[in-house]
């Protein structure tokens, strides 16, 4: 006799629910509450991941509002995820540089793959898992969270417009980025760099005033090279900065004082030059291949625009300025959390330099040290 195995196998057990309230299910088996809805004839269930009555009921009253949000046009019915992202873009142009702009859209063309060829509203996280699985080993720590958060925001955004019930990537986590290693020149090294890069040519100058600009001022690149002479009070002894057209990073300008090295570089320049107001401080867009082939020729470590700002700050920090007052200087908003965080380490080094000066003690009072200078008797009278 033939066995008839679809005869003997065991069926799955279907799960039994038991209307409790308006909308709201509770399973028999695991006691789990559930939340069924219609709008348009469509239904949406959810589990409310609770056994608790009270608490079920909060969220399904949180679940029935997002139904009642959702949109139920015939455009966005069909509207797909290419045609999503052109107004999500549209949206945040304005609020972004240029080059931040550039970066979120070439995340969404490389989401465009997995989340094309339907409508926004069928989005699930399959679409989510998908890209998860073959993009996330491809990309480095740094460009998944980019590309992560771009894909959240996109979503975010349909859920707004109420084109989504939920966003069904808010699960994927960002992954932990390795620490950059800062590299920072030292005070010797920053001399030999601009030492050597005036003594490549003369067209070398202007690389060579930029590095001192960004070393004495803290500016990102962008601002330095935006700096006209009318930013630049030297009455007041101060300098303003404005990012130009583009504008700073947090799209405010900030003004910051002329530090004794920078006015000096200033005076120089504009005694050398005599610009006009408007003409920009310095007159070249950056100062890559004479940093880099300074760097080159003298033997020192591969140093960049930005590793000059990183020079001002821990030379503001060995000075002992507040890690506040540095933020406010060099443009975070955050009120010296980055640069505790970014520089914590080299405010501690310094602080254990400055601990070997207290050598004073009970069993030494006859040994003056290193660090006092002995005042005249007369003085001290």
């Amino acid at each position: 006799m033939q066995n008839n195995l679809s005869e003997t196998a065991p069926q799955p057990v279907q799960p039994s629910f038991a209307k409790v309230a308006e909308c709201l299910y509770r399973n028999e088996s695991s006691g789990i509450y559930y939340a069924f809805a219609k709008r348009h004839g469509k239904q949406f269930r959810r589990s409310l991941k609770t056994s608790d009555r009270q608490l079920a009921n909060r969220r399904l009253a949180e679940f029935r509002e997002k139904v009642t949000r959702l949109s139920q046009t015939k455009h966005a019915s069909s509207l797909t995820f290419e045609e999503l992202t052109d107004r999500w873009l549209e949206t945040i142009q304005p609020n972004l540089n240029p080059s931040s702009f550039r970066r979120r859209q070439t995340c969404v063309e490389n989401l465009k793959p997995f989340f094309n060829g339907g409508s926004v509203r069928n989005i699930s996280a399959r679409h989510c898992d998908a890209w998860l699985a073959k993009r996330g080993p491809a990309l480095s720590a740094r460009s998944f969270n980019i590309e992560r958060e771009t894909l959240n925001l996109i979503l975010d955004f349909a859920r707004r417009d109420g084109l989504l019930l939920d966003n069904p990537a808010s699960t994927i986590e960002r992954r932990k980025q390795p620490k950059p290693k800062l590299v920072i020149p030292t005070r010797q090294q920053f001399r030999l760099l601009v030492e050597t890069i005036r003594q490549l040519d003369c067209r070398a100058w202007d690389g060579a005033d930029l590095a001192e600009l960004l070393a004495y001022s803290g500016m990102r690149l962008g601002e330095a090279v935006s700096l006209t002479w009318a930013d630049v009070d030297f009455e007041r002894g101060v300098f303003t900065v404005t990012g130009g057209e583009r504008g700073t990073k947090n799209h405010e300008a900030r003004t910051v004082p002329l530090f004794p090295a920078l006015r000096e570089l200033l005076e120089r320049i504009r005694g050398d030059r005599s610009p006009a107001p408007t003409e920009h401080v310095i007159p070249i867009n950056d100062a890559k291949k004479a940093i880099g082939t300074a760097c080159h020729k003298a033997k020192l470590p591969r140093f960049t625009h930005h590793c000059l700002r990183h020079y001002f700050v821990s030379n503001a920090i060995e000075a002992g300025v507040d890690f506040k007052v540095i933020a406010g200087w060099v443009g975070h908003k955050d009120g010296g959390v980055l640069v505790a965080k970014t520089y914590g380490h080299m405010r501690d080094t310094h602080s254990f330099e400055m601990a070997r000066r207290m050598t004073f003690s009970a069993t030494s009072d006859e040994t003056v040290p290193t660090n006092i200078v002995p005042l005249p008797a007369a003085a001290t009278a």
